[in-house]
C-alpha cells in the first residue's frame, strides 16, 4: 500500500477520536513521508504542529499505525525544511491537500461492504467484472439512479478494488464540478497541457454526477477528447448520473452516444429487505448490535434514500446514548414519532384519492377514469396508481377497477414510472407530498 493511501486510512480511523478542529489544524497539514521497517516518518509543515502532535497525540498515532501495519512502530516527526534535499517531490507537491477528491479514494467504500439486493445486483456484477478485466468488460460503465442509492459507493468500490490489485495503477476519482473547475483553471493559467497529462494518462477515471456537464460546452469538448483517448488505450471509465444520458438536457449527442456505447445500469431505491441488510451492515461497522425487530422498524420508516437511512440510524444512536437510554424498540419508536418519520396511515376511502387528485389538478373525475389519453391526464392517473398502491396497498387489479376497469399491466406501468421518478424528479416529489398532505387532512 502506498503512503498516501495508508495515511488516508489512518485519518479515517482516527476521525471518531479527534475533534474536527484538531483534525483540520494538525493532521490535515501533515503527511506520511515514509515507512521503513518499524520506523514511521511523519512530515509536518511547522515546528509548532510537530510538537503538538508529539505531546498530545503520539499515543494515538502509535496505536493506530501499529494496528494498520500489524507491528509495533516508532513514530518520528520531521518538519518541512528537512525535505529540501528530497528531489523526488517539490514541497508544493508534497504538501498538496490530501483531501482532494481527484487524488484520494475513500477507503471505507469497498465492494466487500457494498450491500447487494434486487435493486443493484446487476450493477454489482458489472463492477466485479470490471475489476477482473478493467478496460475490456464494460467500458464505459454508466451508473444512474436517484440520490442516495449507492452509485458513488459502487464507483469507489471499483477504484479501491483495482488499486488493491495493482497499487501503481493511475486512478482519479473526480466530481463533475472538480473536472469543470480544473478545466477552467487550466484555461485561465494557460496550462491545458498539464490538464490533459493529468486526465489522459490514467488507467481508471471515475467521474461522479456527470449530469452537471449539461450546457457546459467547453467542458464537454474537453471531456469528449479525454474520453476518446482513454477508451482508445483501453483505460477504464466509470460514470454516475441521476438520470440516463438521453435524459440529460444540453448534453452533446456525441457524448450521449459514447456514454451509451458501454453498459448503462439503472440502480433503483433498495427494497425493504435490502434496507434491513444495509442497517445491519452499518451497525456492524459501529460494533453495535440491534435486534432484528428494531432494524425492521427503521427500514420501514424510510423507503428511498440510503443516506437518510444511515443518517437516521446515526442520529438515533447518538441521541439515545446521550440520554443514557437503552436501544429498545420502544425508545426508537418514540424517537421516530417525535421526528415525524414513521409513515402515517392515511385513513380515508380509496375513492377519496381520485377526488383529491382531481381537485389538485383541476380535473373532472370522469376524465381521470375515462378512456381519453390526453397528455395532461397521464401524470394524474399515474400518481393515483402509485398512491393507491403505496399508501393503501391495493392490488393492481383493484386499482384498475377504480380507474375505469384498466388492465393490471397498465397500472403496473404507471405505478412503476412514478416510483422511478420519485427518486430524482423534484416536481413529482412535490406533487406527491402535497397530495398526501391533503389526504392526511381528510383522515384527521
Amino acid at each position: 500500500m502506498d503512503n498516501l493511501r495508508l495515511w488516508q486510512k489512518f485519518l479515517n480511523t482516527i476521525k471518531p477520536s479527534i475533534s474536527s478542529a484538531n483534525l483540520r489544524t494538525f493532521f490535515s497539514q501533515t503527511l506520511l513521508k515514509s515507512v521503513d521497517g518499524n520506523k514511521v516518518i511523519l512530515a509536518t509543515p511547522s515546528a509548532f504542529i510537530k510538537e503538538t502532535l508529539k505531546q498530545r497525540h503520539l499515543p494515538l498515532i502509535e496505536d493506530v499505525f501499529g494496528k494498520l501495519l500489524n507491528k509495533k512502530v516508532n513514530i518520528k516527526f520531521i518538519i518541512k525544511e528537512a525535505l529540501v534535499g528530497d528531489k523526488s517531490q517539490t514541497d508544493e507537491d508534497f504538501f498538496k491537500p490530501i483531501q482532494s477528491p481527484a487524488s484520494i479514494l475513500n477507503p471505507k467504500y469497498t465492494l466487500s461492504n457494498y450491500v447487494v439486493g434486487p435493486s443493484n445486483n446487476v450493477a454489482y456484477a458489472a463492477a466485479q467484472a470490471i475489476v477482473q478485466n478493467p478496460g475490456t468488460s464494460y467500458n464505459p460503465l454508466f451508473i444512474y439512479g436517484g440520490t442516495g442509492v449507492g452509485k458513488t459507493h459502487l464507483m469507489l468500490g471499483i477504484g479501491n478494488a483495482i488499486l488493491d490489485k495493482e497499487t501503481h495503477a493511475k486512478v482519479i476519482y473526480s466530481s463533475s464540478e472538480k473536472f469543470m473547475n480544473d478545466y477552467v483553471e487550466a484555461i485561465q493559467t494557460r496550462k491545458t497541457g498539464d490538464l490533459r497529462t493529468k486526465y489522459r494518462s490514467l488507467d481508471l477515471l471515475l467521474v461522479d454526477d456527470i449530469q452537471f456537464f449539461s450546457g457546459r460546452e467547453g467542458t464537454q469538448e474537453e471531456f469528449f477528447h479525454t474520453f476518446n483517448e482513454l477508451i482508445g488505450k483501453n483505460s477504464q471509465i466509470v460514470l454516475t448520473s441521476d438520470r440516463s444520458p438521453h435524459e440529460i438536457a444540453k448534453l452533446e449527442d456525441r457524448l450521449k452516444s459514447r456514454f451509451a456505447g458501454g453498459l448503462m445500469i439503472d440502480i433503483q431505491a433498495p427494497d425493504f429487505d435490502t434496507r434491513v441488510a444495509i442497517l445491519r451492515s452499518k451497525c456492524l461497522e459501529r460494533k453495535i448490535v440491534l435486534p432484528e425487530e428494531t432494524l425492521k422498524l427503521l427500514a420501514a420508516s424510510f423507503d428511498a434514500n440510503i443516506r437518510e437511512l444511515e443518517g437516521q440510524l446515526v442520529g438515533i444512536l447518538q441521541l439515545l446514548q446521550a440520554q443514557n437510554l437503552p436501544l429498545t424498540n420502544e425508545n426508537i419508536s418514540k424517537h421516530l414519532q417525535n421526528r415525524g418519520t414513521i409513515k402515517q396511515n392515511i385513513k380515508v376511502e380509496p375513492k377519496k384519492v381520485l377526488e383529491t387528485v382531481c381537485q389538485y389538478f383541476n380535473l373532472n373525475q370522469k376524465d381521470l377514469i375515462g378512456a381519453r389519453r390526453q397528455k395532461e391526464l397521464v401524470l394524474p392517473r399515474h400518481l393515483t396508481m402509485f398512491i393507491l398502491s403505496e399508501q393503501f396497498n391495493l392490488t393492481v387489479e383493484k386499482i384498475g377497477l377504480l380507474l375505469g376497469k384498466r388492465d393490471h399491466t397498465t397500472v403496473m406501468h404507471g405505478r412503476d414510472k412514478i416510483r422511478k421518478l420519485a427518486n430524482h424528479d423534484r416536481e413529482v416529489q412535490k406533487m406527491l407530498i402535497e397530495i398526501k398532505q391533503k389526504l392526511q387532512v381528510l383522515s384527521n
